[in-house]
């Protein structure tokens, strides 16, 4: 028996009507325009390439141009406005001296990291020159210190020997004993290594004293309004 089909709704979605091989081939076409877009947008972003080679001829493509490596190459957007200049590939001894630049570069921005740094501890530490007065006067009160220890050691080894050389009068013409010779010989080694102590205290105390009146300089310039780190030395 035979029975009328029913009415189709007319709010069912044409896609559910669709039998699974037309699914397939919308599916596959909507693949396809996708595929075309992502493949035109990066053509896009990558650019266009332009040079004039070493013959003369110009050259252009959608990738660096092998025959312009040794030369400078344009890089264009679609519309042939400018983007950018690619510069020539580097040989092995340009490459030497390009890392050699940026090591260089590298090493000037680290130094002066570390100046601005030491310039703001150094700021820190002394806010006035009182206080850098202060820590001079510590630095050198241990040479001084020293130097006074080594002069009364020194004259108590020159008071030590006014009585050996006394002694020396009763052998004139003859050869000392052995035993004066050696406390003379021990008595001079011990005064000159208290003078050698001295000398080197009195160069110390010059020495910090530099240190001291560069830094000075250098804080005043910082006081009165210099950068850290751009201070001139």
């Amino acid at each position: 028996m035979h029975h009328p089909s029913s009415p189709r709704d007319p709010h069912r979605s044409p896609l559910r009507s669709l039998r699974p091989p037309s699914l397939a081939r919308a599916a596959g076409c909507w693949a396809l325009v996708a595929s075309a877009w992502v493949g035109a947008a990066a053509a896009h972003a990558a650019g266009i390439y332009t040079c004039v080679d070493a013959s003369g001829k110009r050259h252009t493509a959608d990738r660096p141009i092998s025959e312009c490596l040794d030369r400078e190459q344009r890089l264009l957007n679609r519309d042939g406005s400018q983007r950018a200049t690619v510069p020539p590939r580097m040989n092995a001894e340009e490459r030497a001296l390009a890392e050699e630049r940026k090591r260089l570069q590298e090493q000037a921005f680290a130094a002066q990291k570390d100046a601005v740094r030491r310039d703001r501890n150094l700021m820190m530490r002394f806010p006035d020159e009182a206080a850098h007065d202060k820590a001079r006067e510590a630095a050198l009160d241990d040479l001084r210190r020293g130097i006074v220890a080594s002069e009364v050691r020194l004259k108590s080894l020159q008071d030590e020997r006014q009585p050996l050389v006394a002694e020396t009068e009763f052998y004139k013409g003859r050869r000392l004993p052995f035993k004066l010779k050696s406390k003379l010989e021990a008595n001079d080694a011990q005064q000159q290594a208290q003078r050698d102590i001295i000398q080197n205290q009195q160069a110390e105390m010059v020495r910090i004293n530099g240190l001291y009146d560069a830094e000075l300089a250098r804080l005043k310039r910082l006081w009165s309004g210099s950068a850290p780190g751009y201070a001139q030395p």
